[in-house]
């Protein structure tokens, strides 16, 4: 049994980081321009430098997504950006357009790419086509099923990534022009608004909505690890730190256990209840085992609230008080149920029975959010690690 890669998103420097601490084996990341995220913060060559040298004193991967389709505009400048992404020291690059790739050609450039999941790559033919001019990964297209993945795995020889979690496209793989006709953002080049998710009135049905509800493979990854899928893939550049680190930390725990062969019904159940309090969509194997149906989807009356879960980031053990000094989020109070996770430890439930400010003062609830605190912790903690609310 092969251990797959985790592969976890970041839409900046900050979240970068805690991505690669809670558990991804890479990290996938836009720069300023030719990415298909325009909207989140994104990385300057200097900043993907030291994304580099971060993730490499780790032993882990860095691959930075040039995978907008491409107008006869957006080549200018395009050859410098790739050499200086090669002398950053990227590990791949994540294409799409054939444009990009005869410019990696004619450069000469030796940094790998992969071929995105906007090519919605459903068959072996392409991917063996693929690996012809040079391909040394493709991404999948989410609307693959589980036999389709099977087949391929039998039939092509390059590396495999799938996505696992995260938000799914209304269209097939992010072929959409919604985004271009109704608020004249183009989907295809890093603006989507998202308008699948918009809501629609008509005469018949007063709210009505075409999205699809989030991925979430969590009961499928020792059947895909199975498969022999080499990368795992969480969607998600333009989420929280909080959702970052939490989604990626419940799949390395899962990934770690199948690989171990200590993974148990309660365990998964666990983290499934992490994954579904961690977003506020609903989520569905979406293709995977079934052709995704009417439950599968948002058409009318879904309500997406955001929840309070992130509680406080460890900042600092006090090992003379055997107290944490925390860096507060969201509301808590003296006898609130909590639980504290991280890298490094296994999550553990308690009560918080002591609250105290920077005057050493007790207090009854952590009111202000960033307010520097001090509270008990059941045992030795980690700069880094996360208190939430306790998962039930």
């Amino acid at each position: 049994m092969n251990k797959p890669e985790l592969l976890a998103p970041a839409g900046d420097l900050t979240r970068l980081k805690w991505a690669l601490d809670y558990g991804a084996d890479a990290v996938y990341i836009g720069g300023y321009d030719y990415s298909l995220r325009a909207n989140a913060n994104n990385f300057s060559i200097e900043e993907i430098k030291e994304a580099c040298n971060y993730a490499h004193k780790y032993g882990k991967k860095i691959y930075v997504t040039v995978n907008m389709i491409f107008h006869n505009e957006d080549f200018k400048n395009l050859d410098n950006y790739l050499k200086e992404l090669e002398n950053a020291n990227v590990d791949s690059l994540i294409v799409s357009d054939f444009g990009v790739i005869s410019r990696i050609k004619a450069l000469n450039l030796k940094i790998p790419f992969f071929i995105s999941t906007q090519m919605s790559i459903t068959n072996h033919d392409v991917i063996n086509f693929y690996e012809s001019i040079g391909a040394y990964r493709v991404v999948l297209a989410r609307e693959c099923s589980r036999e389709d993945i099977k087949s391929i795995k039998k039939h092509s020889k390059i590396e495999t990534e799938t996505f696992i979690h995260g938000a799914m496209c209304t269209s097939y793989s992010g072929r959409c022009v919604m985004s271009n006709y109704v608020t004249l953002r183009d989907s295809n080049r890093g603006g989507c608004s998202q308008i699948c998710r918009f809501t629609f009135k008509n005469q018949d049905n007063p709210e009505f909505a075409m999205s699809s509800k989030d991925l979430n493979m969590i009961e499928y990854i020792e059947d895909m690890i199975n498969i022999g899928v080499e990368s795992f893939k969480i969607e998600g550049r333009m989420k929280s730190l909080y959702y970052i680190a939490t989604v990626t930390n419940a799949y390395r725990n899962i990934i770690d256990k199948v690989i171990n062969k200590t993974l148990t019904k309660e365990t998964l159940e666990y983290y499934k209840r992490v994954l579904n309090r961690c977003s506020n969509r609903e989520n569905a194997p979406q293709f995977y085992n079934k052709y995704p149906t009417v439950s599968e989807q948002y058409f009318s009356g879904r309500q997406e609230e955001s929840n309070q879960d992130f509680l406080a980031i460890v900042k600092y053990y006090d090992e003379q008080s055997n107290m944490a000094i925390i860096e507060e989020r969201n509301f808590f109070k003296v006898g609130s149920e909590v639980e504290i996770f991280g890298p490094n430890m296994e999550p553990i439930a308690y009560k918080i029975n002591t609250i105290l400010n920077d005057k050493n003062e007790s207090v009854d609830a952590a009111r202000h959010p960033q307010e520097i605190l001090k509270i008990n912790v059941p045992c030795k903690v980690c700069k880094g690690d996360i208190i939430r609310v306790k998962v039930s």
